[in-house]
């Protein structure tokens, strides 16, 4: 079941408010919690985890700044 324009953007709202801080936090803690590594391995890091959080939500996120589609339009 497709979920409808309307609930894809509240499902963004929540993930990008709630989710997003939720994942950085986890994301600090993670590498927080092992030895520093090298500068360009901890961006390298970084640059994954930045990554790799929007890959499972890329369905829901498509097509957000677009007009809703369902809408009527008056011409």
């Amino acid at each position: 079941m497709a979920l409808s324009y309307k609930a894809r953007r509240r499902w963004a709202l929540v993930i990008l408010v709630i989710g997003l801080p939720l994942y950085i936090a986890v994301a600090w803690w993670l590498t927080g919690s092992l030895e520093r590594p090298n500068v360009v391995v901890e961006i390298l890091i970084y640059l994954a985890l930045g990554i790799v959080w929007a890959l499972p939500f890329k369905f829901i996120f498509k097509g957000i700044g677009q007009a809703d589609p369902d809408a009527d339009r008056e011409d």
